[in-house]
């Protein structure tokens, strides 16, 4: 039995990721094109009618660029909360009634062998949602577009054997940056993004609960850099004593195409 995922593109530019457990695959959102998304797919020999469906974080265009386009042509089932499917009904136009699953964040479900447990998330969205995956006895989160470090979604992905997590700015590139101080606000705030630092903190609180395996995702490409966000997170795991490399991987998914493939035995 495998239990396997890869961000294919994450980034402020584009989200997706392939999780696979046996027979099972899904995708965790698509944002981006769907010929982009095509060719990671064919890259790692995975048939895009042999996909189980696509799970939906929430509403924004990095998230579900390609959602409606990839449902309609390989009637992939859709899952996503009532609120999501509600912000996002005018932006996947055409996906089949047969193919639209909605769920409400901490409600269990499953897709083919592969438990999903969708939990809350403090980000600008109607009702945005992380996922943790379970399977075999193992756990694989998803946990991007975090606002701030918060209590519960930190408890819902506690005990992953492997996570992928946002990283998304330097503050200091943040506020040197271009962009315009409504938008930068937004990024700072309760609901917008999780600083590197925020991060490490919060690999901090969940290494003790098994985590060995960490993906940093969702970078800005504008207001942050990939060394910046894994100095931070190395800095955090080693100060409780974990050897990187050894006792837990690290590694930046890149925004641009796919990232390593993790096995989680």
């Amino acid at each position: 039995m495998e239990f396997t995922f890869c961000p294919l593109f994450s980034g402020s530019s584009g989200n997706c990721l392939l999780a696979c457990a046996d027979d099972t695959r899904v995708l965790v959102d698509a944002g981006v094109s769907v010929r982009a998304v095509l060719g990671e797919l064919a890259a790692l020999g995975v048939a895009p009618d042999a996909l189980s469906g696509i799970l939906v974080t929430h509403e924004h265009s990095d998230h579900i660029r390609s959602v409606g386009a990839l449902s309609r042509r390989f009637n992939l089932p859709v899952y996503a909360s009532e609120g999501t499917w509600q912000a996002m009904e005018d932006k996947v136009q055409g996906v089949a009634l047969r193919n639209r699953r909605a769920f409400c964040a901490g409600q269990d479900f499953f897709v083919g062998g592969l438990g999903v447990q969708p939990f809350s998330i403090p980000h600008d969205a109607a009702d945005p949602v992380g996922f943790c995956l379970h399977y075999a006895g193992r756990k694989v989160a998803v946990a991007t577009d975090l606002g701030c470090l918060q209590a519960g979604w930190l408890q819902a992905v506690s005990g992953a054997h492997a996570l992928l997590i946002e990283s998304n700015h330097d503050p200091d590139m943040l506020a040197r940056g271009p962009y315009p101080a409504a938008l930068k606000r937004r990024i700072r705030g309760r609901r917008g993004h999780l600083a590197n630092e925020e991060c490490a903190r919060a690999l901090e609180q969940l290494l003790p609960t098994g985590l060995r395996g960490v993906m940093l995702g969702h970078l800005s490409g504008e207001n942050n850099l990939p060394e910046l966000a894994y100095e931070a997170a190395h800095r955090a795991l080693s100060a409780l004593g974990a050897r990187v490399g050894e006792d837990v991987s690290l590694e930046v998914a890149r925004r641009d195409r796919r990232s390593s493939l993790l096995t989680v035995a």
